[in-house]
C-alpha cells in the first residue's frame, strides 16, 4: 500500500500540471517547449503574446516546477524541466476526450463546463 505522503506527491505534481494546462497560453508554452528550448522572445513572437504576459506564464510555470530557466550568457532559454514532461505531454496531445456537454450543469446553462 502507498504512504499518504507519496500519494500527496503524485497528487500535487498533477494538481500543478492541472493549473498550467487550464490556461491556453501557459498550454501552448508547454507544447511549445516539448521540441526543445527556446528563448523568451522568440516563444512570445511564436505564440504571438507580449513579451510581459509571457514573462508572467514562464513565471507560473517555474513556480509549477514545469519548466526551468538555463543562462546563456546574458540571456535565458526555457525547456520542460524534466523529459518526462515531453512524454506526457505528447500522451495527452494524442488524447480523444468523449465530451458530454449534458454531464455539466454549468453547460446547460449556457456557462460552459470545462
Amino acid at each position: 500500500m502507498e504512504t499518504l505522503t507519496h500519494t500527496t506527491t503524485q497528487i500535487e505534481v498533477l494538481a500543478r500540471f492541472g493549473h498550467a494546462l487550464s490556461d491556453p497560453t501557459r498550454a501552448r508554452v508547454l507544447v511549445a517547449l516539448r521540441t526543445g528550448g527556446a528563448y523568451p522572445t522568440e516563444l512570445a513572437e511564436r505564440l504571438g503574446v507580449t513579451r510581459t504576459s509571457l514573462s508572467n506564464h514562464l513565471a507560473c510555470l517555474r513556480g509549477c516546477g514545469l519548466v526551468v530557466a538555463v543562462p546563456e550568457g546574458k540571456r535565458m532559454r526555457y525547456e520542460l524541466a524534466d523529459g518526462g514532461l515531453r512524454k506526457a505531454l505528447e500522451d495527452l496531445l494524442g488524447t480523444v476526450l468523449a465530451v458530454d456537454a449534458t454531464a455539466c450543469a454549468a453547460a446547460e446553462a449556457g456557462e460552459g463546463c470545462c
